[in-house]
């Protein structure tokens, strides 16, 4: 595309005010050979019209100097077909000073040091606009449409009901004979209206008939899923039937000898299970998405000697109580163990959470209705009943057959014909024994991914979620911010499989998940990004001819979306990358790049910074900034007026991941005097919307300190920080702190050269 530049800068919101537009437009014009023109508010209707009326004269790449580029995205947005790179003026220039103590009047030389970085920000701004490409979509050759939904419990069968009530095609595979997984046997379920009281009729069988009766959901039941190949809007599905070996797995070797025998009938043929599926079960199809609602099971509480499970009759989980209340009737005294007590006193079951708190409260109630004369004692460390559930709570704490202690119990035996509970450290201060009929166990929810490969990915990270060491088992990608996402574009959780939650909440969670895998579906149909980055046009590009095999590419990127040959050679799949550029980052030959981001652009970027010699009260520092919490972080510090150091430069990137050292040590080499990486929280706490770009680029920072030591230069001018979103008024600190360790090492020696 033959580009016809123009930039313009806004006057609006103090920045007329603060800068000389006039001085600041010369700097456009005369370095960066680009038509500029300044007005009073070009986000309004005249400022607007402005610019449209020079892209009718052909201006096709616009230059915006004004507010933050995470604001205002729709005013300044002139089209697919139309480059717009924006200049923070507002929010990192002007409103990044310290206001004047009152009475105090504003300082000359802060205006100057305002008017430098204003001038470097704008020569960033065209030098991008300047090396920005025009987007070309990826967009595949034909794309599927239909959702395959793994699991026909509840989540499954919400899921594959809501993506057929949007005129979408679903298969719906369940392991089972028969619909309904672990709901079927529930006798009632919670509250989920006014007066958040009463227990409720299970919905589940009304639901399957609902799905069974509609013409756009294929139901597969007694069958897995045994392989999924391809990508978003092209995945291979291969079943097997449930249980059975699949074709990938390795035949046995057997000898000429065994082979007569097994010929014969004398001997078992280990392969008799591969051969029967190869044989009987070739079904493979074509899907475009994936909503995986695999469900979960009953933690193991056996290794609590002390409470009996699997040695004292009459210990029972709470899903095993659940299906004694459905057959029949319960036991006249029960006491639920919320805790394991003993030396953990302070601790819940593995995977418990207000699932658990409200299961004991539900289950009490049967033994009071099918009891004239129960009781039911829940013993708890922690009780949770969030939102309208504390409703229910109240209303069981009413109930004169149900008692409730925060207690640790210390031991469950054998009493006579019974049970008996020590129990210490209750509410009030005395330690009890109680003479029950029955235990029941708060046995918490596991995912099915923690022990089973129920998705089977042919992909080069590994073909499950257990796999990746991350969220004890859950299949998430980032929970707070993209709760249905996976690490694997295309694949969506729901229910139990996500987390522990109530079945109120898995008919919200299943909807939420088959939204997500139809805006998949049309975002891949469209040639764009799903998330986070929605909507981005643009993916790797990888210059072949310069790879050296090496496979850092493949190996860093956390989302599966680069396979390889045997030679190491990456095979991209466009459909499965999320746009983070970690694999960008990752590349020591710079191969790899984006049309509006890669290694030159950046580069150039850094490139473009007047670095001023032999003058301390003009160091440069550059800071890349995550764009998902640091970037906006920054802004909100900016509306505060918090005051960042004048010395310092911010470049947004995707990711921390997607740095590439090369820019670190260019920037060095160039004379600029410090480098920081600001971004994402990882670890036990991670943030990271691309779940490890900040681990990922602590870890290049590290190694880079060898680098800088053998040209002479201190590690320590290099740094890598990480902030939450929240963290606007504390990002201050962390800068003007690494600025002045920066002043007391002096200007860089490369400085000049």
């Amino acid at each position: 595309m033959d580009k016809k530049y123009c930039a313009y800068i806004c006057a609006g919101c103090g920045i007329g005010d603060a800068l000389d537009l006039e001085a600041l437009a010369e700097v456009v014009t005369g370095e960066m050979s680009m038509e500029c023109k300044t007005f009073s508010c070009l986000c309004g209707a005249e400022g607007r019209s402005l610019i449209e009326k020079d892209i009718a004269d052909g201006v096709n790449t616009v230059v915006v100097g004004a507010c933050s580029p995470r604001v205002m995205t729709q005013e300044f947005d002139f089209g697919k077909d139309k480059i717009t790179v924006r200049a923070n003026l507002r929010e990192q220039v002007v409103w990044a000073q310290a206001k004047p103590a009152e009475g105090e009047e504003p300082h000359s030389e802060a205006a100057e040091f305002m008017q430098e970085t204003a001038s470097d920000y704008m020569r960033m701004a065209c030098t991008r606009a300047k090396k920005t490409e025009p987007a070309d979509p990826y967009k595949l050759e034909a794309i599927n449409k239909t959702i395959l939904v793994m699991g026909g419990g509840l989540a499954g069968l919400t899921a594959a009901k809501e993506a057929a009530a949007a005129g979408y095609n679903v298969i719906l595979a369940e392991k089972d004979d028969k619909l309904g997984g672990k709901a079927v046997g529930w006798r009632k379920s919670f509250p989920t209206k006014a007066p958040w009281t009463d227990l409720e009729e299970n919905p589940i069988h009304a639901l399957i008939a609902e799905v069974e009766a509609n013409a756009k959901i294929t139901i597969k039941t007694g069958i897995e899923v045994a392989r999924i190949t391809g990508a978003p809007g092209d995945f291979g599905i291969s079943f097997k039937a449930a249980g059975s070996k699949t074709e990938w797995d390795a035949p046995a070797k057997v000898t000429t000898e065994e082979q007569d025998l097994i010929n014969k009938g004398e001997k078992d043929d280990p392969n008799v299970g591969l051969m029967k599926y190869t044989k009987i079960n070739p079904e493979a199809t074509k899907v475009g998405a994936v909503v995986l609602a695999t469900g979960w099971t009953p933690a193991d509480v056996s290794q609590y000697e002390h409470l009996g499970y699997g040695k004292v009759k009459n210990v029972v989980t709470n899903a095993e109580f659940e299906k004694l209340a459905k057959d029949g009737k319960v036991p006249a005294n029960v006491a639920f163990v919320q805790s394991p007590g003993g030396k953990d006193n302070d601790k819940d079951f593995p995977y418990c959470n207000s699932v658990t708190s409200m299961v004991a409260l539900k289950q009490a109630q049967y033994v009071c209705q099918d009891n004239a004369e129960g009781k039911a004692y829940i013993l708890y460390q922690h009780m949770r009943t969030p939102g309208h559930m504390e409703l229910f709570y109240k209303n069981a704490q009413l109930n004169d057959g149900i008692f409730m202690t925060k207690g640790n119990v210390m031991k469950v035996e054998e009493a006579g014909g019974g049970l008996s509970v020590a129990v210490e450290d209750t509410l009030l201060g005395e330690n009890i024994n109680l003479n029950v009929d029955m235990v029941v166990l708060a046995a918490g929810m596991e995912p099915t991914t923690l022990h089973e490969k129920s998705i089977n990915l042919a992909y080069r990270q590994g073909p499950g979620f257990n796999d990746l060491g991350l969220f004890d088992g859950y299949a998430d990608s980032h929970f707070i911010c993209f709760p249905y996402e996976t690490r694997r574009t295309g694949v969506y959780t729901c229910g139990g499989v996500r987390k522990a939650e109530t079945m109120e909440e898995a008919v919200d969670d299943a909807t939420g998940a088959a939204l997500k895998a139809i805006q998949c579906i049309e975002s891949v149909d469209r040639g764009v990004s799903v998330h986070p980055r929605s909507g981005d046009a643009t993916y790797p590009e990888f210059f072949m001819q310069r790879c050296t095999q090496c496979k850092r590419c493949t190996e860093e990127c956390p989302f599966g979306a680069l396979d390889d040959d045997d030679k190491g050679t990456p095979l991209p799949n466009p459909t499965r990358c999320r746009r983070c550029g970690t694999c960008m980052g990752a590349c020591p030959e710079r191969i790899i790049g984006f049309k509006d981001y890669n290694i030159d652009l950046i580069g150039s970027m850094i490139k473009s910074i007047e670095v001023p010699e032999d003058d301390e009260d003009r160091l440069r520092i550059l800071v890349l900034v995550c764009e998902n919490d640091a970037y906006p972080a920054l802004d909100m510090s900016g509306m505060r007026r918090n005051g960042i150091s004048h010395m310092v430069r911010f470049i947004p990137v995707r990711c921390l991941g997607s740095v590439n050292m090369a820019w670190i040590r260019d920037a060095l080499s160039a004379g600029l005097d410090g480098a920081m990486l600001l971004g994402c929280t990882y670890g036990d706490d991670y943030q990271c919307h691309f779940v490890k770009g900040s681990e990922i680029a602590n870890k290049r920072m590290e190694n880079i300190g060898d680098t800088l030591s053998t040209l002479g230069l201190e590690p320590e001018r290099c740094a890598a920080n990480q902030v939450a979103i929240t963290d606007y008024d504390k990002i201050p600190q962390i800068i003007n702190d690494f600025v002045e360790e920066i002043v007391e090492m002096g200007p860089n020696p490369f400085k000049g050269f």
